[in-house]
């Protein structure tokens, strides 16, 4: 990840805590706080940060760099089982996707 990217996930980060920490927050039933413990990594444009939440509980959320458009910059959300068992079998077709795209760079 580069430099000007990695300080944009982190000012991105910050900005969604204090939002979820807002008394008046829609679903904030237990006037919860928010704080990030702890930013991962996991490629150019992904990573995943925990919130520690002041009831002691901590929040998984998965955020992604869209690098052009009108969409550019760092999106997230809060993945259910649902949504990672999704991702595994996205995994998959991506990958037969790349297999039968391969051919075209010879063409």
């Amino acid at each position: 990840m580069n430099k000007n990217i990695a300080i944009e996930l982190d000012l991105e980060v910050k900005k969604i805590a204090e939002r979820f920490s807002r008394k008046d927050r829609e679903m904030n039933f237990n006037n919860e706080t928010f704080h990030v413990d702890k930013i991962y990594p996991s490629s150019d444009h992904s990573a995943t940060v925990i919130f520690k939440k002041s009831s002691g509980k901590v929040g998984v959320a998965f955020f992604y760099y869209i690098p052009n458009g009108m969409s550019k910059g760092w999106k997230y959300f809060f993945p259910t089982d649902s949504h990672i068992s999704g991702m595994r079998a996205f995994e998959l077709h991506k990958l037969i996707a790349e297999n039968e795209n391969y051919k075209f760079n010879f063409l």
